[in-house]
Formats: structure tokens, C-alpha cells, sequence
């Protein structure tokens, strides 16, 4: 093939130059894109298309290809295929609709028994009901077909992501109360008295951690052995009997924790915490108590007890779906992390004295738990 018309020359920046001397001599990038780098090296270097031929081994076509691009629309454009599609896709948009709109449902929805997608299953639902939906070509559709599909509209349904729905109308108000008390005890002391609150006023979060598993040994827990095992060795089978509540509330200025181990908690555990809370303050303190709304927080039983100490409870509510707002689960955070890691007991009555014990352990060295951080929720 004789060349035409005469092409001008091919100028490279210092980068571009650089660029196409690595790519020339890779030998991990595509080779098409080595062979052109190689043309459009030798072209700017004034070698004739003769000579390319020889040196890269390939075509006059496709050298004047190359060339032709490169002085057109750049160097990048030399080195790469122009996307081009050879003919209508078969799928039209029409289909990749109707199968992204059966991602968007529930297996369950359409009579299977499974609760979401996985693609195999997918596809196959697919394929036995294209025919009918009126996109035949889709009746022989395979897991990468599908998958591409939903791919295109960023679409996962064999995952499934967890988020929190704020269910309280008024979680905002009743965020900004409790954090209001939590600033009220970083700036006074216990029992604190003045002008404005003649008072003192004591403030306790209380709340249940309830499920606690009672697990017994089927074997005995075998001691680290020097220089030949460095860890408690532990059968893992276990015996399960039964569990335990903690009903527990944790002092804010003292760190001091009153605590329950109950097999159950109902009002009448509950109200058994709140008379120790109360014969622990002097009588004529105001206790103000951080917890949720629990059934046996608000029962008639509670209120009836309620009533019988006017004046001496103050309830602040925590709004629905905001126990991380409560201070007590710090100290149930920390119960977990020391000793009631790892438990194993003989009995229920063995888990309620570690626990109990365990709380006095913790009553020693009283942790006082502080929120720091108020900008989140007082304006």
C-alpha cells in the first residue's frame, strides 16, 4: 500500500516521551499497546514506515493507523482501540429493568422460601420467567449476565446493610434532656446545694442487662503449662443452666453501682433496686434516675411505689432506641470485658454471687463514667 498523503511530524513532550519508553519496554502491559508505543517512538524519532515495519514486526495498516490517531487526537488516543459497538445490544434496557425490579423485591414476595437473593437463584428466576414477561432473550440469561446487569445500577441483593430508624417523635427533646443532666453533674458535686436548688439532688442511670448465660464446664478447665502450653485449654462443649438479669444503677458522681442479680425482671426487681437506691441517699435528697422506658419502669406496680416517696424520684427518659445515651452501659461494657469473660458456673446461684461479687470488686475502685461530648444534641 503506497502512502498517500504526507504526514506531519509527531513532536513529544518530555513527559509523553518518558510515558512511551516505559510502555515500549513492559512486559506486563497489553502487547497492542507496546507495539504502538514502539510506532509512535520510532515515527517521532523521524524513522521511516519501512523501517517500523521491520523494527515492530507488524503492518503498513496498521502503522498508518497508529500515526494517524496520535496527530488527530493525541498520543493516548494512538495507543488505544476506539470503543466501538459492532451491532444493537440484545438485551434492551426494557429487560435490564424488569430484572433489576425483581432484585428490588424479596424471594419470599414472588412464593420462594428464602428471605433474600443470592445471584444463582436470581438467575434462574429469571430465566423461567422471561418468556412470559415478554424478554425472551433473557430465557438463557446466566449468573454473569445477571450480575452485569445489576452491576450497571450499583444493585446487591444477596447483602443486606443493618440501619437504626428513629421510631421516638420526640428522640431529639428527649436526647437534649438527658445530655442537659449530664452536663448538670459535671458541673456539681454530689448533693450539692445552692440559692436555685435548695435540694440536693443525686443522679443515678439505671437499666437491666438481661440474657446472661449460665454455662457450665463438661470437663475441667486444663492451666497453662510452662514450655508447653501458654493458655487455659477448655472443652468446647458446654452446659447451658439457664440465664440471670442484672438490674443494676450506677452513682454519676461517685461511680458507686447498686446491682441486682434477678432470675427475672419484672416491677417487683425493679422496685427492690429502687428501695436500696433509696435508703442510700439522705432522706431529703432529690435522686434523679437516667433510664428507659422499660415496662417495669413505668408499671402501675412502679408508680404505686412511686407514690408512696413523693417528691424523692425524678425520672428522666432516654428517647426509644437511644440506650448508648444511658451511662450504665459503660459500666455493663465493663462487666463483660472482666469478670463475666469467660464465666463458667455450676449453677445460677454460683453466676448471681461471681456477678454480686464481681460488683463489689468493681464498688473498691468505682469508675465515674463522664459524657464529654454535649454539642451533639444541646443547642
Amino acid at each position: 500500500m503506497a502512502r498517500k498523503t504526507k504526514r506531519a511530524a509527531l513532536v513529544l513532550a518530555d513527559e509523553q516521551r518518558a510515558m512511551l519508553t516505559e510502555l515500549s519496554g513492559s512486559r506486563t502491559a497489553p502487547i497492542r499497546e507496546v507495539e504502538r508505543a514502539k510506532i509512535l517512538l520510532g515515527y517521532a524519532e523521524g524513522a521511516s514506515i519501512s523501517g517500523l515495519m521491520r523494527r515492530v514486526g507488524v503492518g503498513r495498516p496498521m502503522i498508518y493507523k497508529c500515526i494517524d490517531k496520535a496527530l488527530a487526537a493525541g498520543v493516548g488516543a494512538g495507543l488505544k482501540d476506539a470503543y466501538h459497538r459492532p451491532h444493537e445490544p440484545e438485551i434492551t434496557d426494557e429487560a435490564k429493568a424488569w430484572v433489576v425490579s425483581i432484585a428490588c423485591t424479596k424471594p419470599k414476595d414472588h412464593g420462594l422460601a428464602a428471605e433474600l437473593w443470592s445471584i444463582s437463584a436470581l438467575a434462574r428466576f429469571v430465566c423461567e420467567g422471561a418468556e412470559a414477561a415478554g424478554h425472551p432473550r433473557l430465557a438463557q440469561a446466566g449468573k454473569s449476565t445477571v450480575w452485569r446487569i445489576l452491576n450497571e445500577h450499583d444493585i446487591k441483593p444477596h447483602k443486606i446493610r443493618y440501619y437504626l430508624e428513629r421510631r421516638d417523635p420526640e428522640f431529639d427533646r428527649k436526647m437534649q434532656d438527658v445530655l442537659l443532666v449530664y452536663r448538670d453533674v459535671s458541673i456539681y458535686t454530689d448533693g450539692a446545694v445552692h440559692d436555685g436548688r435548695p435540694d440536693p439532688i443525686y443522679t443515678v442511670s439505671v437499666d437491666e442487662k438481661p440474657g446472661v448465660q449460665a454455662l457450665g464446664l463438661t470437663a475441667p478447665d486444663l492451666p497453662p503449662v510452662p514450655g508447653k502450653a501458654a493458655t487455659v485449654a477448655r472443652d468446647y462443649e458446654y452446659v447451658r443452666h439457664g440465664t440471670v438479669s442484672i438490674l443494676a444503677g450506677i452513682d454519676l458522681h461517685s461511680g458507686h453501682i447498686f446491682a441486682h442479680a434477678e432470675d427475672r425482671h419484672r416491677s417487683v426487681e425493679f422496685i427492690a433496686l429502687l428501695k436500696e437506691i433509696d435508703a442510700y441517699y439522705p432522706p431529703e435528697a432529690i435522686i434523679r434516675v437516667v433510664l428507659d422506658n422499660h415496662s417495669a419502669h413505668i408499671s402501675k406496680e412502679t408508680m404505686a411505689f412511686l407514690a408512696t416517696r413523693p417528691g424523692r424520684f425524678e425520672y428522666v427518659h432516654t428517647p426509644k432506641h437511644g440506650s448508648w445515651l444511658n451511662l450504665i452501659e459503660c459500666a455493663f461494657s465493663k462487666m463483660a470485658r472482666t469478670f463475666l469473660r469467660h464465666i463458667r458456673v455450676a449453677s445460677l446461684d454460683e453466676l448471681k454471687a461471681r456477678i454480686l461479687k464481681g460488683i463489689d470488686e468493681m464498688n473498691q475502685l468505682p469508675a465515674v463514667f463522664r459524657w464529654n461530648k454535649f454539642d451533639i444534641g444541646i443547642v
